[in-house]
C-alpha cells in the first residue's frame, strides 16, 4: 500500500501558521508594533490605509538589521530574542517564537527596508507570497521600516470574512492603545488614511492615558500603588461614578506585555463590590511587575494569555490595594458614626492661610429716621459701592391708589373692603360623559411590571412590554431615518458631553443619521460634543448614556451582507430608550402600548429577533384544570 503521508510545502506551512498569528490587519498591527520595541526605537509611526486592507506600515527608528538578518527575518522559527528552552522562563521581550514575519509574507506583499547606524547604506526586500521578488540595496534612514499590502490577496476567503472598515479600524486602535499605554517612554504617530490621528509624545503613565482617552480622564483616575516581595501593582483605576456599560477602558500589563485574565478582572470587580451600579464596569489601567520566572507567556500565539505560579496569592493584592486606594482617596464610605464629613478639610485647602474676614459698619445708619437716608459704604468682599434709600411712611397710601373706598373709621382713616375683591379661581375643565354613566373595561393588566395581559375573543395574549416597546420604538427611528423627518426638541442649554477620540469620530461618522432622528449637533471637537436638540420624549439626563450605548453597538457589531448604519442607529436607540423591565404603566399607558404593537409591520418579534408576545386559548387554559 502506498504511503500518504507527506511534508507540506513551506509556503502552505507559513499559510496555516498565518491563520494563527494573523488573524486581521490589527493582528499585523500588534506584531509590527511589538518588533519595533523589541528593536530599541524611540520613535514608532503606524501609517494605515483602508483599515489595513490595503496598507499597514511600521516605521521605526531602531538599530535595524544586517543584509543576513533581513533575509533570515523572514523564516519560520528565525528569532534573536531566545536561544534556548530556559530563555523561555526569562523573557524581556515582545516576541521570541520567530513566526510573526514569516507568517505575515506568507499571505500579502510585504516589503522590508532597514539599516544598521554604522552601515552606509540599507537593504530593501520585497516578497510576495512567501517568494522573495527583490533584494537590493537601497538608501534609508537608520531603523526599520515594513509595509504589508494586499493583505489576504492569495487567500480570497479569509479576506470575504473581514468586516468593515470601521470595525476592523476600531481592532487597530485596540492594539495600538494597548502597546503604547504599555510603553509611555516611547513617542507614537498614527496616521490613518493620511489625516493624523495620534501623536503621543514621551510621557509618564498618567500623561500617556489622558493623551489617548481624553483630557476628561484625568478627572477620573484614582492611583493605586503597592510593592511586595511577589508582585508590584502600579497604575490607576477609574473612580465609581464614571464607571461605564462597556470593559473598553480595563487593561493589565504584565511586565509591559498586555495581558486578558478574567481571574484578575474579578479581583477587580470585587474591590468595587458596592461602588458599582448593575450593568456598569469600573476602568483600570494596572502594570504588575511579577518574577519572568513565575509566569508562562507561551500559551498561545497572540501571547495575551499568561499562567501564573500561585493566581491566588496576586488575586489577594491586587484586591486589597485597588481597596485601599479607593478608601484612601475618600471613593469608598468610611463606617465611622462620629466623624462629621462637613468638618474634613480638602486636600486643596490644607495648605491655605485662612484670616478672618474684615467687615466695616455704617455707625451713621439709623433706621428709624423718617426722611431717607443716603448712605454708600464699601464692601470688603466686592469692593463696590452700595447706594439704600428707606421709604417714608406718607408713601404707603399710594399703595391702594385705584381701589375704591368702602368705609370710614373714627379718625376720618378710609378703610378698604375686600369683600367686593375678585379673586382668580381654579380651572375647571368639563367632562363630556359623567363617570357615573360610563365604565371603562379593565382589558390589560400588567404582571410583576414585566408583562402585560389583554384579553382576546380566542384567549388571553401576554406581551414582554420591554420587547414590545423595542419593536415600535425601532420602527419610528428606521421610518424617520428613511423618509429623513424628524422632530426634535430644543434644549434650553447646549449639553457638552466629553468622548474619547476615536468614539468621537464613531459619533462623526453617525452624524448625519443621528439628526435624522431628532439629534442636533452645534460642534463636534476632538473630545467633546455639544448638543443642542434631542428626539422628542428623550430625557436630557439619557442623552449620555444613549450614545455610549450606540458607540459600544458600532464596535461590537458584526456587519452581514444587509448591514446598514441606519439599522444598526434604530437598533442601538430603541434598545436604550425602551420601556424597562420593572416600570409600572398605566391604564392608558399599556393600551398605547397594545395597539402600537400591533400597528407595527412586524409586531411577532423585537428587533433582536426575540419573541414580542404569546398567546394562551382557552382550551389550552382548560387543559391546565384537568
Amino acid at each position: 500500500m502506498a504511503d500518504i503521508i507527506q511534508l507540506l510545502p513551506d509556503h502552505v506551512a507559513n499559510q496555516i501558521a498565518a491563520g494563527e498569528v494573523v488573524q486581521r490587519p490589527a493582528s499585523v498591527v500588534k506584531e509590527l508594533l511589538e518588533n519595533a520595541i523589541d528593536a530599541g526605537a524611540n520613535t514608532i509611526k503606524l501609517i494605515i490605509k483602508d483599515a489595513g486592507k490595503t496598507l499597514v506600515q511600521v516605521i521605526d527608528d531602531g538599530k535595524g538589521m544586517s543584509t543576513t538578518d533581513a533575509r533570515l527575518s523572514f523564516e519560520r522559527h528565525a528569532t534573536s530574542k531566545i536561544k534556548s528552552a530556559d530563555d523561555l522562563f526569562q523573557l524581556n521581550t515582545k516576541g521570541f517564537r520567530g513566526e510573526a514575519l514569516a507568517s505575515i509574507a506568507a499571505i500579502a506583499h510585504v516589503e522590508l527596508k532597514t539599516k544598521q547606524e554604522t552601515d552606509d547604506v540599507g537593504n530593501t526586500i520585497q516578497i510576495e507570497g512567501s517568494k522573495v521578488v527583490t533584494q537590493e540595496i537601497v538608501v534609508t534612514p537608520k531603523g526599520t521600516s515594513v509595509a504589508v499590502k494586499n493583505l489576504f490577496f492569495n487567500i480570497p476567503a479569509r479576506r470575504n470574512f473581514l468586516k468593515s472598515d470601521a470595525v476592523e479600524l476600531r481592532h487597530i486602535m485596540d492594539e495600538f492603545h494597548r502597546v503604547a499605554l504599555a510603553h509611555p517612554s516611547i513617542n507614537f504617530l498614527f496616521y490613518n488614511n493620511g489625516s493624523e490621528t495620534f501623536n503621543l509624545p514621551v510621557s509618564n503613565f498618567r500623561q500617556r492615558i489622558v493623551n489617548i482617552f481624553g483630557s476628561k480622564t484625568n478627572e477620573k483616575l484614582v492611583p493605586v500603588n503597592e510593592d511586595t516581595e511577589v508582585l508590584k501593582i502600579s497604575g490607576f483605576v477609574g473612580k465609581p461614578e464614571f464607571a461605564k456599560k462597556t470593559r473598553g477602558e480595563q487593561y493589565f500589563f504584565v511586565n509591559n506585555r498586555f495581558i486578558k485574565s478574567a481571574y484578575l478582572n474579578h479581583a477587580i470587580a470585587s474591590a468595587f463590590e458596592g461602588l458599582l451600579k448593575n450593568g456598569t464596569h469600573a476602568s483600570y489601567f494596572l502594570n504588575l511587575d511579577v518574577d519572568p520566572q513565575t509566569i508562562d507567556i507561551n500559551i498561545h500565539p497572540t501571547k495575551t494569555e499568561i499562567k501564573f505560579d500561585d493566581e491566588h496569592t496576586l488575586y489577594a493584592i491586587l484586591r486589597s490595594a485597588v481597596k485601599h486606594s479607593l478608601g484612601q482617596f475618600n471613593i469608598a464610605p468610611v463606617l465611622d458614626f462620629d466623624r462629621d464629613p462637613n468638618l474634613d478639610t480638602s486636600y486643596t485647602q490644607q495648605k491655605i492661610n485662612i484670616k478672618a474676614p474684615e467687615i466695616e459698619v455704617d455707625r451713621s445708619f439709623n433706621p428709624f429716621k423718617n426722611e431717607p437716608i443716603k448712605t454708600e459704604s464699601k464692601s470688603s468682599f466686592s469692593g463696590r459701592q452700595t447706594t439704600s434709600f428707606k421709604p417714608t411712611p406718607n408713601n404707603w397710601d399710594s399703595l391702594y391708589v385705584g381701589v375704591a373706598s368702602k368705609e370710614i373709621n373714627n379718625n376720618n382713616e378710609t378703610l378698604v373692603d375686600f369683600s367686593e375683591v375678585q379673586f382668580e379661581s381654579e380651572e375647571q375643565t368639563a367632562s363630556m360623559f359623567d363617570n357615573n354613566e360610563v365604565e371603562q373595561a379593565n382589558t390589560t393588566y400588567q404582571i410583576h411590571n414585566k408583562y402585560i395581559v389583554s384579553t382576546i375573543k380566542s384567549g388571553m395574549l401576554v406581551i414582554d412590554q420591554y420587547r414590545a416597546h423595542q419593536r415600535v420604538l425601532y420602527e419610528d427611528f428606521l421610518k424617520n431615518l428613511t423618509i429623513k423627518e424628524a422632530t426634535s426638541q430644543q434644549l434650553l442649554f447646549p449639553l457638552q458631553l466629553h468622548f474619547s477620540k476615536q468614539d468621537v469620530e464613531i459619533i462623526s461618522q453617525l452624524k448625519e443619521d443621528l439628526e435624522f432622528t431628532g439629534f442636533l449637533f452645534s460642534e463636534i471637537t476632538k473630545e467633546t460634543v455639544e448638543i443642542t436638540g434631542v428626539p422628542v420624549g428623550v430625557p436630557e439626563s439619557e442623552v449620555s448614556i444613549i450614545l455610549e450605548q450606540l458607540i459600544s453597538d458600532v464596535e461590537n457589531e458584526v456587519p452581514d451582507s444587509n448591514f446598514s448604519a441606519a439599522d444598526l442607529l434604530a437598533k442601538s436607540m430603541a434598545k436604550s430608550l425602551a420601556i424597562k423591565t420593572g416600570q409600572a404603566l398605566k391604564k392608558d399607558e399599556q393600551e398605547h402600548l397594545v395597539n402600537k404593537l400591533f400597528a407595527c409591520k412586524e409586531p411577532n418579534v423585537s428587533p433582536a429577533n426575540k419573541t414580542t408576545f404569546i398567546t394562551m386559548s382557552v382550551d389550552e387554559l382548560d387543559k391546565k384544570f384537568i
